[in-house]
């Protein structure tokens, strides 16, 4: 196993695509490290995976946070899902609710709602241009109301 280069999530060392971003991975030697300094590094993490209840959704909101931080990672796409009442689930506001305290107090750089996830915005231009390689993210001009994209620091 070895990280994608492009999201960061964990893929077969053999595959020469990621399942999870569809970017083509380069052939180098196994166990070769990558460098941080020269890498783009996000991951997807999915809040509702397991029907969790909005109290665990929160505590995976938290250690997906922690864990990004302490691997690099730049760019955190979280899977959170609508929810089926048409207006939007309870974890979907509170995930989101979170991640504006968590911007006012400084723990986290920027957040993007997948259905702002535009290249026409001007702030995703600005994502963008500082990381190139959202431009092949899969849910980028999607209107995914059920996702929402943490920048750290």
């Amino acid at each position: 196993m070895h990280s994608c280069q492009i999201c960061g999530n964990e893929i077969d060392v053999a595959l020469s695509r990621c399942p999870h971003c569809g970017s083509d991975q380069e052939n180098g030697q196994q166990g070769q490290s990558l460098s941080f300094s020269k890498k783009f590094y996000q991951k997807t993490v999915n809040l509702e995976q397991g029907l969790p209840t909005v109290e665990q959704a929160l505590h995976r909101l938290q250690q997906a946070i922690a864990a990004a931080r302490h691997e690099h990672i730049r760019v955190l796409t979280l899977i959170h899902g609508y929810g089926s009442s048409g207006k939007g689930g309870t974890i979907r506001q509170e995930c989101r609710k979170t991640l504006d305290y968590l911007r006012s107090k400084g723990e986290i750089s920027d957040v993007f709602f997948g259905e702002n996830f535009n290249r026409r915005s001007g702030a995703v231009k600005h994502l963008l241009h500082r990381f190139p390689e959202l431009s092949r993210h899969p849910h980028l001009n999607n209107a995914n109301k059920g996702i929402t994209l943490v920048v750290l620091f």
